[in-house]
């Protein structure tokens, strides 16, 4: 049996202190997961359940520390908006976790980037349609490098921030979380049967919004360095 094309390459993030490559199955992201994002969103912050979108795996692009990746302005937008996000890697199978056993299924940490097409997004918001032009385009997520969640301590409670040009844009900690890391595994893996491989984007503090081309953002999550990019 051959393939009638060849197949691209997996998606894969490199791993602190390690030569393995931690391939990408699926990306999963949590949708206002921050009361005061929710507020400038125009939503009231009440603990509702949360809600997922996803992105495809190759929307994931991975940048190494020590360098910026140049992020090409996507196309059939005006309004190109940044999300500082702490990311979870799901290391084994599990459905129907319980919240207590939640962060044994975490693999590692990372910083992401979920980068938007606001107006797109908006726009299928307000007629009732999917969120993918505004979310699941090419190189969406811009990712840095794992760390082993045994070598992570108090990511619950660390500082998050972004910056753009050097000016502080956002600046929140984990412990804000609406939904917290272990509850948000949690309740994603009562719909879908979490797999090694998949990443789950946690949610953008407030502070969020546009860049255009030549900006510079940086962000991190304290204890997982830092990530930088550039839109060109």
């Amino acid at each position: 049996m051959s393939y009638a094309f060849q197949p691209e390459p997996i998606t894969t993030l490199p791993v602190v202190g390690s030569d393995e490559l931690f391939p990408v199955r699926r990306v999963y992201c949590v949708g206002r997961n921050y009361a005061a994002h929710a507020r400038e969103m125009g939503f009231d912050p009440d603990r509702e359940p949360p809600f997922f979108f996803c992105k495809p795996a190759n929307a994931v692009v991975a940048v190494p520390y020590g360098t910026t990746y140049d992020l090409p302005y996507p196309p059939e937008t005006s309004n190109f908006h940044y999300e500082i996000e702490l990311v979870a890697a799901i290391g084994k199978s599990g459905a129907n976790i319980p919240v207590e056993q939640a962060l044994e299924y975490v693999w590692g940490y990372a910083v992401g980037l979920d980068m938007t097409r606001r107006d797109l997004q908006i726009k299928m918001r307000e007629v009732g349609r999917p969120w993918e032009l505004g979310k699941a385009f090419d190189f969406s997520a811009p990712t840095a490098p794992l760390h082993k969640a045994a070598e992570v301590s108090d990511i619950e409670k660390a500082d998050l921030w972004l910056k753009v040009n050097g000016q502080d844009k956002q600046r929140s900690n984990i412990d804000k979380l609406i939904w917290s890391i272990a509850e948000t595994v949690s309740y994603l893996s009562n719909y879908f049967t979490l797999e090694p491989g998949d990443l789950i984007f946690t949610g953008t503090p407030e502070g969020v919004g546009p860049v255009v081309k030549g900006d510079l953002m940086e962000g991190g999550v304290a204890g997982l360095g830092e990530l930088k990019v550039r839109v060109v």
